[in-house]
This record gives C-alpha cells, structure tokens and sequence, in this order.
C-alpha cells in the first residue's frame, strides 16, 4: 500500500486542520512487520493539547445546540464511509499494528458496530417529564459535558478510538483525542473521514505524542472527561491525576483472563476458541486467554489444541508484536518459566520470518504444569502465550482465578449448566464467558473489567457510556397561578 503524506507525515488534527506540532519534534513510526520506518509522527507538548482543547471549547456551543437527531445525522454518513473505505483502513491497521488482515478487517467491523450502536441514541435516549403535584412538571435532559479526552492504546488502533469518539461526539462533547505513538496512522484516517462525513471544524481534535501529551491532557481545566485504555501501571497514574484535576474519568488497564476447562468441555470447541483467544492479535488484546485452568481429566483438550496451535504459521495466520522490545520481554517470560520447571509443549521463540527478517515475531507459545505463583501466571504477557495451570477440582480453580489482581474477563469451557452457572457466580471478573474464549460483549451491552483491569465508575461502551459523556439537567415548571399548592409546589 502506497501511504499518502497525511500518513507518511503524521501531524497533529486540530480545528479541521493537519497542523506541526509546536515543538517540530517528530519520532519514527515503525511498521513491526518488517521493522521498516514507514512515518513519523509529531511529539507534541501542552501548548498544543492547549491550542486543541480552546478551538474544542469554541465549537462546544454550536455542536451542542444541535438537536440529537442532527449530530446523529453525521455519523449515518461516517458509518457509511467506514464501509466504503473498510479495505483501506484494514491495510493501515496492519502496516502499523502488524495483525493479519482477517483480523484488521474484524477490527474495521467492530467499529462500524460501534458507530451504529451511536446512531440509535435518539432511540435510547428520551427527556424524563412528570407532573410531581398538580401544575407542577419536573423534566430531567441529558447534556453534555463540554471539552471531553480519550488516550488510546496501540493495540487496537482503528476500534478503541471507537469505543469513545462516536458516543461522546453524538452526544454533544467536543473531543480531543491522543492515540498511542506508536500506531497514529489509523487516527488521520479518521479524523478525514470525520471531516467528509461533515463534522463541524473544532468537534474532533488530534494531539499526537507521548507522556507530556498525555500529562497535559490530565491536568488541563477545561477538560471535563477523559478516557483511557492502557496498562494498568499508566491507568492508575491517568486515574488519579485526572480526578485530582477534578475531572470524570475512566481508565481501563491490563489483563490476566482465566479459562477453566472442565473435562466434559466439548474437546473441539473447547480447544479452537482457547487457541484463537490466546493467538488472536498475536495475544495483544486485554481480553486474550492468558491462563487455562485445567480441571482434572483435560489432556485430550490440550494434546488438540497443542496439535492446532501448530498450524498457526507467523506472517500468515499470526501477526506480529508491536516492537522489539515486545518481543524481548515476552521471550523472557518463556525462558523464566522454562527456568522455573514449566513443560514448553509449544515453543514460540526466536521466530523469523523469511523475507521480513527485520519483523517482530513470536510463535504461539504454550507452556504446561504453571504454578499461580509463577510470572507467567500472574503478569500480563501481552503475547501469543497461553499457560496452563492444574487444578484437582472447580473449586480450586474458582480460587485460582480470585486470586488474579486483575479481573477483565473470566470463562468457563464445560457441558453442564450448573458447573457454568456456578463459575458465572463466583468468578471475580466483569465479563464471563461460557464456552466463548473472547466473551467481549456486543452493543447496547458495555465493556469492563473488575479490579485493577478498570479504575472509575461505570463502563467505556454502549448504555453504561451514556453516563459517562452526560449529565443530569432537572427544570421544575409551575405555570398556572389557580393551581393548589402543597408542599411540593
């Protein structure tokens, strides 16, 4: 794909315009297939999160005295052309991300979804009115909150963004977004199509950059929201140093999911979706299958899923990691276990891929006979890594997983209804799965974790997101003088 200069040259996005960023620094953007330079990318710094936010806080007024119905209007056609350009934007996802193409396109999917899940606000959202006494109204109206933020990963560099800019904009926040660094392609993209579907100039703001970006965003006063998606080391900081500046804010962290499997899992399913749980997107996703949980007599499922997981090819059906650095600490995860006695069944390091020596690649990896007390089962690895832990029985698996500090996503792979009931009651987690690896679920319903996977009041998407973007206006009205009043008029 021949990258145009808006992609080559990445700049900051602000009041409808690719503009420097004040500091003129730039870094390198590296695509990890091939670890080729492919972009650079402005550093900014607070003058510019500042020039962003002030042109965001001018087109407050207008975006928000729009009706419900008219901002909608816009995103039918954003929805629209995400579709028409779904090819284009998947092969940007995977020059900067390094995922296949299956899944950048899956990606592209998702936040169409999204986009639709925005467009049925004037659906979901009604004004409360009751008549409270006798000629006495009282009316509760969502508004929103003004200049809002979201700080996304690069992990997933099209859908995250996703997650936030569509329901904060519909609702009537202006936004500025900081994408991760590392994959800022996808985000020009995005503000352009923003742009053609008719966005007004000011609503949505591109700051690209890194730490003081970030910093700046979470101090600055006129910023009443900020969103973020991370790991939990950065999300707890973004937490407390946003709502020390006395703004919302939610912050999403890391991951380390359970799956147990119980020896009547149906073998096949069991083993294919714990397989692509734990390869899909080369194992960067907060909701990838970190540890099994391996309940009794389960050999068979692991002797297939060991089978499968050799037929997962790296530079075809497995994509890349997103740096060297990546690479280097997740290989250092295998060797410390392989050190602490684990079973290797399936060795993914110093993968190369002929023809993109210079890529970032690590194989799927599967080790065996883990302890809980282990690195391997207690940090997010962030790679195609999956360990397996032993358990005599569900309830010691039970136990396994509470005992994670993180609590994004927890399944169970089992035929009976009371052993699934049983784990959907007891696993501390926010989004359980019966029998599905990935149990990310789908709109209206909202994305969140428990623990130190989520730090903030409610969930990033769907309803629970309404709550977030908005707050509450109540108007008493009294029109008629003849009316008897009592206490409550």
């Amino acid at each position: 794909m021949q990258l145009p200069k808006t992609l080559t040259e990445v700049k900051n996005f602000i009041n409808g315009k690719f503009v420097d960023s004040v500091s003129k620094a730039t870094i390198q953007v590296l695509s990890p297939i091939d670890g080729k330079v492919i972009s650079s990318v402005a550093l900014s710094v607070q003058k510019d999160v500042d020039n962003a936010v002030q042109l965001a806080k001018s087109a407050f007024q207008d975006w928000a005295g729009k009706t419900l119905k008219e901002r909608t209007q816009i995103f039918f056609k954003y929805r629209q052309l995400l579709e028409e350009h779904m090819d284009e934007l998947a092969s940007i996802i995977k020059i900067e991300n390094g995922k296949t193409i299956d899944e950048a396109r899956a990606e592209v999917a998702k936040a169409i979804e999204l986009c639709e899940f925005c467009v049925s606000m004037p659906q979901i959202i009604g004004n409360e009115v009751q008549e409270v006494s006798k000629g006495v109204e009282c009316r509760l109206e969502k508004k929103p909150l003004g200049v809002v933020a979201s700080i996304t990963p690069f992990n997933f560099p099209n859908m995250v963004p996703h997650w936030t800019v569509p329901n904060a904009l519909v609702l009537g926040n202006t936004m500025v977004l900081k994408p991760s660094e590392v994959v800022p392609l996808s985000a020009v993209k995005m503000a352009e199509l923003l742009k053609e579907a008719g966005l007004p100039d000011g609503v949505f703001n591109v700051v690209n950059g890194g730490k003081e970006a970030v910093e700046a965003i979470c101090d600055h006063p006129d910023i009443k929201a900020v969103s973020f998606v991370g790991s939990t080391s950065v999300a707890k900081i973004v937490y407390k140093r946003s709502t020390s500046s006395l703004k919302r804010c939610v912050a999403l962290g890391g991951a380390k999911n359970h799956l147990l499997v119980l020896p009547d899992a149906h073998p096949q399913m069991a083993a294919s979706n714990i397989l692509a749980s734990m390869s899909g997107c080369a194992g960067q996703r907060c909701m990838a299958a970190s540890v099994m949980v391996g309940v009794d007599k389960v050999q068979h499922i692991i002797d297939l899923m060991v089978e499968e997981a050799k037929q997962l090819i790296p530079g075809k059906s497995l994509g890349t990691v997103i740096s060297a650095d990546a690479k280097a600490r997740i290989e250092r995860y295998i060797t410390q276990a392989e050190e602490n006695g684990v079973k290797i069944l399936l060795d993914g390091r110093k993968t190369i891929v002929k023809g993109k020596e210079g890529g970032f690649y690590v194989g799927a990896t599967i080790l065996d006979f883990v302890t809980p007390d282990m690195a391997a089962a207690q940090d997010e690895i962030f790679g195609p890594v999956l360990s397996i832990i032993r358990a005599k029985n569900i309830d010691e698996a039970i136990v396994i997983e509470n005992n994670s500090n993180y609590g994004n996503a927890a399944a169970v792979f089992t035929q009976n209804g009371s052993m699934a009931k049983l784990v959907m009651d007891r696993a501390s987690a926010g989004m359980i799965g019966v029998n599905i690896g990935v149990p990310v679920p789908r709109e209206p319903f909202s994305f969140g974790g428990w623990n130190e996977s989520k730090f903030g009041a409610g969930d990033i998407t769907g309803k629970s997101s309404i709550e977030f973007w908005t707050q509450n206006k109540k108007t008493s009205i009294k029109w008629s003088p003849e009316a008897k009043t009592n206490w409550m008029s």
